[in-house]
């Protein structure tokens, strides 16, 4: 069995097991260079892997115009990803955040709640945020588009601010609170040794879950709370001010502070 260790990752690879990466969410795996090992198998050469790409994102031929989701689903056009800073700087693939919004561009028809029938929330041409790891993406007429169900939309962003998200359904967005920077000693804590905060102040609240009748039922925690919330729990954004925002569902909020 021909065995190559890629020294960008160092890591080996065998040649058998390639398609093991076929089910990976980055739009693309490249192997940047290689060595073979010596002794091991057969001898490969850097040619054997030039230009090898190991694509994850569902490619739709150019013969299919369109694409129609069904039930609660929604197709979202990806948002373009940075490729530089504020400052002009060039990032580097690997250094480029992946994205967690886009427009809708194509709904579905709807679900059934109970006897009661809802269409989709958001039209076509909102621009929305999404959670990190939903959905199914695809690459579809040059662009790539996400395939996901309502419920992963977080909510609705009309700026590039995310401080300005609408949260939808049972959302609720949260600016955390800062950090402590001394322990109860005084000490002085460097950015490592920082606890994550699990406190935060309540900045916008979805309408609210449905109910079996297609009511929204109203959620528990109101804009100006200061709430404790699961640790690990949510979406976590950075404000355009540096601060940082996070978006979870309502029923990781623990707690209300007072």
């Amino acid at each position: 069995m021909a065995t190559a260790q890629l020294t960008a990752f160092s890591i080996s690879v065998s040649a058998r097991n390639l398609s093991s990466f076929e089910g990976l969410r980055a739009s693309s795996v490249k192997f940047a260079s290689f060595k073979p090992l010596v002794g091991v198998g057969l001898p490969l050469s850097r040619r054997s892997f030039q230009g090898l790409v190991v694509k994850a994102a569902t490619v739709v031929a150019p013969k299919y115009t369109s694409i129609t989701p069904l039930g609660d689903r929604v197709m979202v056009k990806i948002k373009t990803v940075e490729e530089k800073t504020e400052s002009g700087i060039l990032l580097p693939s690997s250094a480029q955040s992946k994205p967690q919004g886009g427009e809708v561009v194509a709904v579905g028809e709807g679900k059934t709640i109970g006897k009661a029938k809802l269409d989709i929330s958001v039209k076509t041409g909102t621009q929305v945020v999404y959670s990190k790891y939903a959905g199914t993406e695809v690459e579809f007429d040059g662009s790539s588009h996400l395939i996901l169900k309502e419920d992963d939309i977080v909510g609705i962003l009309e700026t590039d601010d995310i401080k300005d998200l609408k949260p939808l359904n049972d959302r609720v967005f949260i600016k955390v609170a800062e950090a402590e920077e001394k322990t109860a000693g005084g000490l002085l804590l460097t950015e490592a040794t920082k606890e994550k905060p699990s406190i935060g102040t309540v900045i916008a609240v979805g309408p609210g879950p449905l109910d079996e009748e297609g009511n929204r039922k109203a959620l528990s925690v109101s804009p100006g709370n200061t709430v404790l919330y699961s640790k690990y729990a949510g979406n976590d954004f950075k404000g355009s001010d540096g601060s940082n925002y996070i978006a979870l569902r309502a029923s990781d909020v623990m707690a209300i502070l007072s």
